[in-house]
């Protein structure tokens, strides 16, 4: 099972694709997307767009998680967020990939057990969960990373839990 991890933003979009091989992750791939700063703001979501249009395609990651804004510190800022979500979202639907959703709070607690942690903690974290030693990794790559490692995660628990019912059988 091979899945994105997307951290939307208009300065940096994270993406990292982890990959499940029976119970142990796998970076595939990361890194960031960044619009060059001189590009109109519709000029900035068509290139992360279309970068991520590229990604999917050449990595087809059959599902996509991606962080899902819970507030931000203005209403420009939340309408900016939200447009680059949208751009995000078309690149995902186009390529007609499943999509998961999950706060902030979910991911981080999924790769830190803390649901507060900072983003150094978060990178920290990222690099020993997937044997990262890549310099290259920056925060917004580590922030997509754990949002993939957040639905792999779920996803196996639901897995065993259904698993689990099963063996219990009708009740």
């Amino acid at each position: 099972m091979r899945v994105l991890g997307i951290d939307p933003s208009a300065k940096a979009t994270g993406f990292g694709i982890v990959e499940d091989r029976d119970g142990r992750y796998v970076p595939v791939c990361f890194g960031s997307i960044k619009p060059s700063p001189d590009f109109a703001f519709h000029f900035k979501l068509d290139e992360i767009r279309s970068d991520l249009d590229k990604i999917i395609a050449e990595y087809a990651p059959a599902e996509v998680a991606i962080e899902s804004p819970f507030y931000a510190k203005n209403v420009k800022t939340a309408l900016a967020l939200g447009q680059v979500r949208g751009a995000c979202l078309i690149a995902v639907a186009s390529r007609r990939c499943a999509l998961f959703e999950y706060s902030a709070l979910e991911i981080k607690k999924a790769v830190s057990g803390y649901g507060q942690a900072d983003k150094t903690q978060v990178m920290s974290m990222v690099r020993a969960l997937l044997g990262i030693d890549d310099p290259t990794l920056d925060a917004d790559a580590a922030d997509a990373l754990a949002a993939a490692v957040c639905h792999l995660n779920g996803r196996a628990f639901r897995a065993r839990l259904k698993e689990s019912e099963g063996r219990q059988g009708p009740s």
